[in-house]
């Protein structure tokens, strides 16, 4: 009876969006899911001594990027695949980060159809990971990738370790595609390496071992800070920083389709009005290539002596840019983990966020979609000196740069005392 009401959450969840493998891998294999689960949690203790690493965005493949590196310091024998798009993982990151991938799998050739696309992929994974042989399977966060890589890892019995592992959880009943890939993971995997103790609590809620769940920090942190330490600005960066010296610098960064159109206008023109009134600030907004984002910028921002719109920046080059600024103005999530670690204080032009720690520590405010709150906020950024000093404060809620070596460490079963004897500072 459990295996049967097991069964059927799975195949509920994974009709709703993965829906193109999961009914092929059900009907064939009707019990392998909850068997799987029960073994990969029993196998993890072993020592690993060949990875494959799955990744499918650029955001992926920056948060394993940390995790890669130290790994390969330690001997370990990778197996880097990318499961998105060859062309969504940019030459430029990888040569930055220094990664190179070993298997593209190549599925964006099989056409529109979303069942063909999955069902293609899951086939092409299946296949690598029985050639392969790996030791373990390693995903991060709570994309449709990480998903498809740890129900092939679990039909063959290797164990996953989940990167990021609380991205989204909390919610058993939520519909949201990141919500139920974040479960679909979870139960499949051996190792969750969380962010924060308020992560731990989380998945031990939702009925994972205590042993399983490792508070590790987040390693968007480590590529943050390791990128500040190693890498010079580009000189399209510099001339920026040379432009803004003497000035407090806004940074903006805006693309998100809930803020097109009447939105995005409204507060296009709350920041040009607040630009205009002080003269000691300046602002850059790197303008996102969607058309309606261009003509937004264009109409409200264009011909602002203070105010510079320039072209989409690398990976480094924004982080380096960022590292500068007086206050950024975003309607990202994914930023908010460095603008926190960076200790700047931040708007968010959302209502919310999954990133609970940024606004919990007083340094992350929300104004939604009203450009009266922005205004309001811009106003108080001014005059709140609070609001500084706690963002400045806040600068290790996420972590201390370590969080790929202390997951090598729990890995491999080995102790670098370097980084294990550091403490770590994080929300509870």
């Amino acid at each position: 009876m459990v295996e049967g009401t097991l069964r059927f959450e799975m195949f509920t969840e994974f009709n709703i969006q993965l829906h193109f493998y999961t009914q092929i891998l059900l009907v064939r294999h009707k019990t392998v899911f909850t068997i799987i689960f029960i073994n990969t949690i029993k196998t993890m203790n072993v020592k690993s001594s060949k990875i494959l690493v799955c990744v499918g965005t650029c955001s992926e493949l920056i948060k394993c990027a940390p995790v890669i590196k130290s790994l390969e310091k330690r001997g370990v024998e990778l197996v880097v695949v990318n499961l998105g798009r060859k062309a969504g993982l940019r030459q430029s990151l990888l040569e930055q980060l220094d990664v190179s991938i070993d298997h593209h799998l190549e599925t964006a050739r099989f056409g529109p159809s979303v069942d063909v696309f999955g069902g293609r992929l899951l086939d092409r994974l299946s296949s690598l990971l029985e050639s392969e042989t790996p030791d373990l399977v390693l995903v991060q966060g709570d994309t449709a990738s990480a998903a498809l890589a740890a129900w092939a890892a679990g039909e063959r019995g290797i164990p996953v370790g989940h990167v990021d592992a609380a991205q989204h959880a909390g919610n058993l009943l939520g519909q949201r595609p990141a919500e139920m890939n974040s479960r679909k993971v979870g139960r499949g995997a051996g190792h969750h390496f969380v962010v924060t103790e308020s992560d731990r609590r989380t998945l031990l809620g939702e009925g994972r071992a205590a042993d399983s769940v490792h508070v590790v920090g987040n390693t968007a942190v480590d590529a943050l800070r390791q990128t500040l330490a190693s890498k010079r600005p580009s000189k399209t960066v510099e001339h920026l920083q040379q432009w803004a010296a003497g000035k407090r610098l806004v940074v903006l960064s805006t693309h998100g389709h809930e803020n097109f159109g009447e939105t995005m206008s409204p507060h296009l023109r709350a920041l040009r009005e607040f630009i205009e009134r002080q003269p000691d600030l300046c602002l850059v907004f790197p303008v996102h290539k969607k058309s309606a984002v261009c003509a937004a910028a264009a109409a409200e921002l264009d011909g602002h002596p203070r105010i510079r719109m320039i072209d989409p920046l690398e990976y480094f080059d924004f982080n380096q840019l960022l590292s500068g600024a007086w206050l950024v103005v975003s309607d990202s999530g994914d930023i908010q983990e460095e603008v926190t670690t960076l200790g700047i204080p931040m708007i968010v032009l959302r209502e919310s966020s999954e990133c609970s720690e940024a606004a919990a520590c007083g340094g992350v405010r929300f104004v939604g979609g009203s450009p009266e709150r922005l205004r309001e906020m811009l106003r108080t950024a001014l005059i709140d000196r609070g609001w500084h000093i706690n963002a400045s404060r806040s600068r290790d809620v996420f972590g201390d740069g370590h969080a790929a070596e202390r997951i090598c460490d729990l890995l491999l079963g080995t102790r670098n005392t370097r980084y294990a004897s550091l403490p770590l500072l994080l929300a509870a």
